[in-house]
């Protein structure tokens, strides 16, 4: 990727995360007031959840900005792991706040209260889900411009919102107009659940993006498909991909005739880089030049050969 296009991707991510912040800030706001007025335990779950999203926006924009900067002599593959370091962190307090809410839910049992003004928290409630949905298109028009890791977790969260806010106005609901005093508590439950399964998605993304766990396989493949299409190339080995932040890299191992010279094997990679570049140009590509028929190791999974079977070469063999 060159420099110009990281300037356009990323001030996007910057400014979906100020937009998440501002969401934040003014839902917490409203929710608050509704939380004081109602006394539902279901609302200060959603208000516990709001404030914490407001802290991972603000964690979230952090983490773009500093995956953001340019590599440099310390970092020569770039800040990305910034955004799965950040995603962590939301983890952290996304299960911090399920445990507080359920704690708060199962000592409502004990002593049940009236929910007071509760078209007060509904039409809150209302509000929130309107406000939400309009973050979130803008959120998926930045996910598909720029492929950022800590915009996308930071949706899922918002997304997560929406059952919450769902949650809120049907407890509240039961609890009022239905007469169900159980209701408030067994919500707050639900939400504190909701909260923890999302906690466990959240911190096995980040994990696997500290751990440069490889691409999906289809990915993996339509990646081959485009670098061995290229003339003159006899196979590749040694396939290494991984993602940091909203950056991906890619490496391999392309054998080429022995007998070609230096300057027309290196053109046949040029071929096979500018190939790449022009449909993947967000990956970082990696290109090692072996003669055709050399052994790095004896390693199998280094070794194995990933050329698609249409290039006349048996995948693995």
């Amino acid at each position: 990727m060159t420099e110009a296009e990281r300037g356009r991707i990323i001030p996007y991510a910057v400014r979906a995360a100020i937009a998440s912040v501002a969401m934040a800030l003014a839902l917490l706001s409203l929710k608050g007031v509704a939380a004081w007025t109602t006394g539902s335990v279901a609302m200060l779950g959603s208000l516990a959840d709001t404030a914490l999203d407001l802290l991972a926006s603000l964690v979230t924009l952090y983490g773009v900005r500093l995956a953001a900067t340019p590599a440099d002599h310390d970092h020569r593959f770039g800040h990305g792991k910034a955004e799965a370091l950040a995603a962590l962190f939301q983890v952290a307090l996304i299960a911090a706040s399920a445990v507080g809410i359920a704690w708060r839910a199962i000592a409502a049992f004990a002593e049940p209260g009236e929910t007071a003004d509760p078209e007060f928290g509904i039409g809150v409630s209302m509000v929130a889900i309107v406000g939400t949905f309009a973050l979130l298109a803008y959120q998926r028009s930045i996910i598909r411009k720029t492929g950022s890791v800590a915009v996308r977790a930071d949706s899922v969260h918002y997304q997560s919102d929406l059952l919450l806010n769902l949650a809120v106005i049907a407890a509240i609901a039961l609890d009022h107009y239905v007469g169900w005093s159980g209701a408030d508590p067994v919500f707050g439950i639900a939400i504190a659940l909701w909260l923890a399964w999302g906690a466990f998605r959240a911190s096995s993304q980040a994990i696997d993006q500290l751990m440069d766990k490889e691409w999906p396989e289809a990915e993996r493949r339509a990646f081959l498909d485009v670098a061995a299409r290229q003339e003159g190339l006899r196979g590749i080995h040694d396939f290494r991909t991984r993602r940091s932040g909203s950056h991906d890299f890619a490496q391999f191992h392309m054998e080429v005739d022995r007998t070609l010279n230096v300057a027309e094997a290196h053109d046949i990679v040029e071929a096979v880089e500018k190939n790449l570049r022009r449909a993947y140009p967000r990956v970082e590509v990696l290109i090692h030049l072996d003669p055709e028929g050399h052994v790095d190791t004896d390693n199998p999974l280094v070794e194995a050969d990933v050329t698609p079977h249409w290039f006349g070469k048996r995948v693995g063999g």
